[in-house]
């Protein structure tokens, strides 16, 4: 049989055109940074689309599907609903714990005086939009809700930024993404603390017992990863049944991860003139305990987290009826008002006085950046998409109204800080007009016609 490329089999031709046609575009996607905002984009759209259709109670049926966890002695049932909430998001707190694990120790939260800024801004950020909120509803049931306005999203906002490419300025990137992991910081102790139901503590001592677990074997050096998993898998499981929202053991396990490498060696990796597979095999492990388990982690899961786990969230959490008279009855209720006012007016201003004043204090801005930028910057803080639907589902029951007039406020809230981000920073980025100059008269003696000889 001839060996050219036109005998090849047409299964491996095939896997050419897909790897050009699909794979590798996929790819390339998923490494934008405005890519995980449009996933998230499109997974809301969809279930707004799927719950105004005269398909919604599929949607319904759905999420209320009872799925039935059985391992050993130990049970768990939960619906769909319930499974993404407690269980996909417990990964994606737990990618969070990640995130701020590295900024900690090895990023920008490392160098107190450079994240002094942004941290100071995220307080303003949480503090004046709960403020607004409960302006609007103190000493109503929704009060309860005064944590949802809080919330930034992380994909949404930095999404926006990324559209603006060079418009820019990098540090300012910096300073949204360092604000919105205060901020998500923020987040975690209100669940933690606010939106706890009855504990029960013999199950949160055994969730604590798991952790020490987990840092006594990192002291010994067990590297043997599902060991971590089946011990990360009972922590998670005693929190659930301690009370505590269980995306706190998420956070917890991520905070816990070693951020700085096994082995900090910067020779060669060495093997024998002519290896083994086992040489290769160990010379794999050594590259690869040289790289923080932070970063190994993050690398792994990060995908997941930003193009599964949050779009399913935002499927199974998004279905909004917008009907007209459910429209009319949320423009006027207090819930609906304070947490858009609080997500647009209170993020704003929280983030921008805040600021003001930490420079007042002597803290740096944003190198390069202007003040109607860091303006922009809080516009885009206002659009608190996943975290606050997060909240407003721990707030309030299912099938009450008030969490369907806080979906409307969020829904409502984010997409006028998006629009309202997007147009500023165009605005703040664009280069001053020059005056035209003026236009010269024409000299009219030139204009004179020349005396003709002998006229």
């Amino acid at each position: 049989m001839s060996s050219g490329p036109d005998s090849l089999p047409l299964f491996s031709r095939g896997n050419g055109f897909l790897a050009r046609a699909v794979v590798r575009p996929a790819q390339a996607f998923m490494h934008r940074d405005v890519s995980p905002g449009l996933m998230l984009l499109a997974a809301t759209l969809v279930a707004l689309v799927w719950v105004n259709s005269p398909f919604s109670d599929s949607y319904t049926h759905l999420w209320e599907e009872v799925v039935d966890v059985r391992v050993g002695a130990f049970h768990l049932e939960l619906t769909l609903h319930e499974l993404v909430n407690d269980g996909l998001m417990a990964i994606f707190f737990f990618v969070v714990g990640l995130e701020i694990k590295r900024e900690l120790v090895t990023g920008e939260l490392r160098d107190l005086r450079a994240a002094a800024m942004p941290a100071f801004a995220a307080i303003g950020g949480m503090i004046v939009p709960a403020s607004i909120y409960l302006a609007f509803n103190a000493g109503t049931d929704a009060a309860t809700g005064w944590g949802i306005p809080m919330a930034t999203d992380i994909a949404f906002a930095l999404g926006v930024v990324a559209l603006l490419g060079s418009r820019v300025p990098p540090a300012l990137k910096i300073f949204l993404l360092t604000l919105a992991i205060v901020d998500d910081v923020g987040g975690i102790l209100v669940i933690a603390v606010f939106y706890t139901g009855e504990v029960a503590f013999l199950w949160l001592l055994a969730a604590a017992g798991g952790l020490t677990l987990v840092v006594v074997m990192q002291r010994m050096r067990v590297r043997w990863t599902p060991i971590y998993v089946v011990v990360g898998t009972f922590v998670w499981f005693a929190t659930h049944e301690s009370g505590v929202h269980a995306t706190i053991a998420g956070v917890a396990l991520g905070l816990l991860t070693p951020a700085r490498p096994l082995l900090t060696g910067r020779g060669p990796l060495t093997v024998r003139d002519r290896p083994t597979a086992a040489d290769a095999a160990a010379a794999g492990v050594e590259l690869r305990e040289r790289v923080p388990v932070v970063e190994r982690l993050e690398t792994l899961l990060h995908p997941y987290a930003a193009f599964l786990i949050v779009p399913v969230f935002a499927l199974s959490n998004a279905g909004i009826q917008l009907s007209g008279d459910v429209l009319v009855e949320a423009s006027t209720a207090s819930i609906t008002l304070g947490v858009f006012f609080g997500l647009v007016v209170g993020k704003t201003v929280g983030v921008v006085t805040f600021t003001w004043i930490g420079h007042r204090l002597g803290l740096p801005l944003p190198r390069g950046a202007s003040w109607a930028q860091i303006v922009g910057v809080g516009v885009a803080a206002g659009i608190g998409f996943t975290v606050a639907l997060f909240i407003d589902g721990l707030a309030f029951d299912a099938g009450d109204p008030l969490l369907e007039q806080a979906k409307i406020g969020i829904l409502a809230a984010s997409v006028v800080s998006a629009l309202g981000a997007t147009a500023i920073l165009r605005w703040a980025a664009a280069p001053a007009r020059q005056p035209a100059p003026p236009r010269r008269r024409p000299d009219r003696a030139r204009l004179t016609p020349e005396p003709v000889a002998g006229a």
